[in-house]
C-alpha cells in the first residue's frame, strides 16, 4: 500500500490540476474519437450516443494500458531500492496494478455519470444483467496488464528499446481491439478472417462484454469471454515464471 501511494502521490504532487488529468484525458480523447471517428471517417457505432459508446471503451481500456506500460519498466525503474533492500519482487509490479486500479475507479465514476445522464434522458442506452459481470472484467485486465507486463520488464533488463516499442505497440493494439468501432461492424464473409484476428486479441471480448453491459450495444459470448480467461490465465502464469527468474539476476544487467 506504501507503494501504490508512493505511485500516486508522486504522479500528480507538482502538477497543477492534479487528479483533474484522470477527467481531462479520457473526455479529452473521446471528443478526438468523436471528432475523427464519428464525425470524419463515419464509423458505424450503432444506436448508442457517440459519448458514452467512445467513453466506455476508454475507460476500461486505459485502465489495461496504464498498468501494462508501467508495469513494463519494474526493474529498471526501481533498480536503486531493489538493490538496497530485499522484499518481494512481485510486490512492486502488483502496486503498480493496484495504484492504476484506483485511476480506473476515478475515471469510472466519470463514465457513469455520463453513462446515467443519457440512461434517464435517452432511450438508446439499454443495461442488462451482463452488468454484474464488470468486476470480473477489471479483474481480467489487470491480471492481464500484470503477466504481460511482466514479461516484458523480464525482457527490458537486457533490451531496453523494448519499453519505447511497447508504449507504441499498445497504441497500435488499441486498433485490434474494439474500442473505437463495434465487433458486430465486422460481419462480412470478405472480414472472416480480420474478425478472427481480432477475436484472438484476448482484450476483445473484455471491451465488448463491458459496452454490452451497460449500453446493451455490442456482442457477448460466453466461448469468447472463456478464451480470454485461458488466455489471461495463461500469460500471468508465464509472467510470474519469468520475472521469477530475472530478479535472480537482473542487478547484473541493469
Amino acid at each position: 500500500m506504501l507503494f501504490v501511494r508512493r505511485d500516486f502521490v508522486s504522479t500528480y504532487k507538482q502538477t497543477v490540476l492534479g487528479p483533474i488529468w484522470f477527467f481531462i484525458q479520457p473526455l479529452l480523447t473521446t471528443i478526438m474519437f468523436m471528432v475523427v471517428f464519428n464525425g470524419i471517417a463515419k464509423i458505424p457505432i450503432g444506436d448508442a450516443p457517440p459519448l458514452v459508446f467512445y467513453l466506455a471503451g476508454i475507460t476500461i481500456w486505459n485502465y489495461f494500458a496504464q498498468a501494462l506500460t508501467s508495469t513494463s519498466t519494474v526493474f529498471t525503474a526501481n533498480a536503486a531500492i531493489f538493490g538496497k533492500v530485499y522484499f518481494p519482487r512481485l510486490t512492486m509490479p502488483l502496486s503498480i496494478v493496484l495504484s492504476n486500479l484506483v485511476r480506473f475507479g476515478i475515471q469510472l465514476a466519470l463514465f457513469l455519470v455520463v453513462w446515467l445522464f443519457y440512461l434517464f434522458t435517452t432511450d438508446k442506452v439499454h443495461p442488462n444483467a451482463y452488468l454484474l459481470l464488470m468486476p470480473a472484467l477489471v479483474v481480467l485486465m489487470g491480471l492481464l496488464a500484470l503477466g504481460l507486463g511482466m514479461i516484458f520488464s523480464a525482457l527490458t533488463t537486457k533490451y531496453r528499446d523494448l519499453a519505447m516499442l511497447l508504449t507504441f505497440g499498445v497504441q497500435l493494439l488499441m486498433y485490434a481491439t474494439p474500442v473505437i468501432y463495434p465487433l458486430a461492424n465486422i460481419t462480412g464473409e470478405a472480414d472472416g478472417w480480420k474478425k478472427w484476428l481480432i477475436l484472438a486479441n484476448p482484450l476483445t471480448s473484455i471491451v465488448e462484454t463491458f459496452r454490452y453491459g451497460f449500453l446493451g450495444e455490442g456482442t457477448f459470448n460466453w466461448m469468447y469471454l472463456g478464451y480470454s480467461t485461458a488466455a489471461t490465465i495463461g500469460i500471468l502464469l508465464v509472467g510470474t515464471i519469468v520475472f521469477n527468474k530475472v530478479e535472480k539476476s537482473f542487478t547484473d544487467t541493469v
